[in-house]
């Protein structure tokens, strides 16, 4: 009986779900990767929306309460691949905002039902129009109808947000060890960003290395990004191509993004492929019991290609920004079958009750 495992409760009680945000564990693996690193990988499906982007939600509305720029009942708009999309859901639930978002139609439909479960209205966009078209119409749909847009793209609470709680964090959870690397991929940019300010002041001899697709590569082309005056992209940057890594690198250089390119907040730029991305989240749920998404087993191949050449003792932190559940219907399943295969028939066919037909 001793060595059974035990819980003794948070020590608290919760006064809403979104008091549950943040503070996500720090999980070490243990059966991937070269022997000579210590390789972590930040849980962010903790969160009650299951992805690192409940931080953002929950502060760009909780700042533009703070400031008056979100009155009471407002209509929030968003243009989101998902996740944002899914937090910000979380949060209007829980604060009674009426929300609208704005998403393309090639972004996995498990993602508009949850938003839709969540109480939200989801507008698809022709997936031709790409990101910046998703940008543009919750623009026009804000203006139209005098809405809060919340700009997770533009504003400052996305990066504020993991400068005060994901870096806060993982300053935290290493200052007794050290921590050699941080690795992420972008989206909006604002973990990296955030993260960066504080691993830059508090921990300069970490490492930042940001990932982003191979076939995307907006970052490593060197290419600007044409912005409108209020740090909206004008156009698709021209190094973009279609990849299948949701949540990660939209047709744009983000304005958060920018300021971790013009701070110098990261040392080294990673390009993944898709299908790495793919074999790596699988190896992660099937080797390690840790289910993450198409951006999260990116992130972790990043990392692997880090470990691969780093010193003996070195200690890595991939982040993972959210959960595989909400990619059923993309690539990341497409070999998982419903079905039983001939070795499950035959372990079926082994005793003789409950055949299948």
């Amino acid at each position: 009986m001793s060595n059974i495992r035990t819980t003794n409760g948070r020590g608290r009680l919760f006064d809403s779900v979104l008091d549950t945000i943040g503070d996500t564990p720090a999980v070490r693996v243990n059966n991937i990767g070269p022997d000579h690193v210590n390789l972590y990988v930040k849980a962010e499906f903790f969160n009650p929306g299951a992805s690192v982007k409940d931080r953002l939600a929950v502060n760009i509305i909780e700042a533009a309460e703070r400031d008056g720029t979100l009155k009471p009942g407002q209509t929030v708009v968003e243009a989101t691949s998902g996740n944002t999309g899914i937090g910000l859901a979380v949060v209007c639930a829980q604060k009674g905002y009426p929300l609208v978002i704005i998403m393309a139609e090639s972004f996995s439909v498990e993602r508009r039902k949850l938003m839709r479960m969540l109480g939200a209205k989801v507008i698809l966009t022709p997936k031709e129009a790409r990101a910046v078209g998703m940008v543009i119409k919750a623009e026009e749909l804000a203006k139209a109808n005098g809405w809060f847009l919340a700009r997770q793209f533009e504003t400052s609470a996305n990066a504020d947000i993991h400068e005060t709680t994901t870096a806060r964090e993982i300053v935290n959870d290493f200052k007794g060890i050290g921590l050699d690397y941080f690795v992420t991929g972008y989206g909006t940019g604002g973990t990296v960003t955030g993260v960066g300010r504080v691993l830059r002041r508090e921990m300069p001899t970490t490492k930042i290395v940001l990932a982003e697709p191979a076939n995307a590569a907006l970052l490593t082309s060197g290419t600007a990004q044409e912005r409108n005056a209020d740090g909206t992209p004008s156009a698709t940057h021209p190094a973009w191509e279609p990849h299948p890594i949701q949540g990660w690198t939209p047709d744009f250089i983000p304005a958060v993004l920018q300021e971790s390119v013009d701070a110098g907040l990261y040392d080294e730029l990673v390009p993944i492929s898709g299908p790495d991305g793919i074999a790596a989240a699988h190896q992660l749920a099937a080797k390690e019991g840790i289910l993450t998404g198409i951006s999260g087993g990116s992130t972790f191949a990043a990392a692997i290609k880090v470990a691969e050449t780093a010193a003996p003792g070195t200690t890595i932190l991939c982040m993972l920004p959210d959960t595989g559940e909400r990619y059923l219907s993309t690539p990341l399943f497409d070999a998982v079958p419903a079905e039983m295969d001939e070795s499950e028939r035959a372990l079926s066919a082994s005793t003789p009750s409950a055949q299948m037909g």
